[in-house]
């Protein structure tokens, strides 16, 4: 009789790895909010995660990229681009989500002041673009690709203008006017990309 193997342990180092990682995502979110984004700092991280600096700097190369993944990662978990039924009801949640996540003072605070660094930092810029935006986009890209193979998805505008469109007045009211992401401004928003003109794709 062939006696069944036990399956090998978790690799401790891993996991132990992992909670790192989550723990310094944790601390810098909580620390920008006590101190400001200028008075972040490594070592303010680094301690409240429980942690040496040389353990963030193996994994990011600044404190932005340290911020931009805590960001990404909350972005991801509480916007969501499931199948809620009609393209209506999917950009609804969609930018019900984003506006929600956005307009709380902490998230706003630390996307304008990311902005604002990949505008001086090229290197920070081009990651900002790539892990940040675009992964937004390609989120709510989802929600186009699957009403367009629904068949509900309006003719115009165009998929990439209506990335624009939402993601467009997202950023100028956090960056330019500070008027609210309010319930008002995804209706209207829902309404204009939601109503058909020259028929459906």
């Amino acid at each position: 009789m062939v006696m069944e193997q036990p399956p090998p342990p978790a690799r401790r180092g891993r996991r132990r790895s992992e909670e790192s990682r989550m723990a310094i995502l944790a601390a810098a979110f909580e620390l920008v909010g006590e101190v400001g984004y200028a008075d972040l700092t490594i070592e303010g991280i680094a301690a409240r995660a429980g942690c040496g600096k040389q353990t963030i700097y193996r994994w990011w190369p600044s404190m932005a990229h340290v911020l931009l993944e805590a960001l990404a990662a909350k972005a991801d978990l509480y916007v969501t681009n499931a199948d809620h039924g009609s393209y209506a009801a999917d950009l609804r949640a969609f930018i019900g989500d984003s506006f929600r996540l956005g307009r709380g003072r902490l998230v706003a605070d630390i996307l304008c002041a990311l902005m604002a660094q990949a505008q001086i930092d090229a290197e920070f810029g081009e990651v900002f673009r790539a892990d940040f935006l675009r992964r937004r986009r390609d989120a709510l890209q989802v929600v186009l690709d699957r009403a367009a193979a629904r068949g509900d998805l309006p003719a115009s505008p165009a998929p990439p203008v209506v990335l624009d469109i939402v993601f467009g007045a997202l950023w100028y009211r956090l960056m330019a006017t500070r008027q609210p992401l309010d319930d008002a401004l995804a209706d209207d928003l829902v309404t204009t990309l939601t109503t058909a003109s020259g028929g459906t794709r």
